[in-house]
C-alpha cells in the first residue's frame, strides 16, 4: 500500500478543486433537475391538476364540518331506548 501512496503524492496538483464555478453550476443544475422530477411525480397520472384541487378542498371542507358536527354537545343526549 505504501508504493501506490508514494506514487500518487504529487499527483494532487494536476486534480482541479471541486469548489471552483464549474461544480457549483452543476450543484445548482442537479438541484433544479431534482425539483423538476419531485414536480413531475407529484402531477403523474393527474390530467386536469385544478380539478384535483378542487376536490381536495372540498374534502378538507367536509372533514371539517363532519369533525364540528361530532363535537357538538346536541349528539350527546340522542340514546338508544330499548323496552
Amino acid at each position: 500500500m505504501g508504493i501506490f501512496a508514494s506514487c500518487l503524492k504529487g499527483s494532487n496538483d494536476d486534480v482541479p478543486s471541486s469548489t471552483g464555478p464549474d461544480a457549483v453550476l452543476k450543484r445548482q443544475q442537479m438541484a433544479e433537475a431534482a425539483e423538476k422530477r419531485l414536480k413531475e411525480q407529484e402531477s403523474r397520472g393527474v390530467k386536469d391538476p385544478e380539478k384535483l384541487r378542487r376536490q381536495q378542498q372540498r374534502q378538507a371542507e367536509l372533514d371539517r364540518e363532519l369533525g364540528a358536527a361530532e363535537r357538538s354537545p346536541n349528539d350527546a343526549n340522542l340514546r338508544w331506548q330499548v323496552t
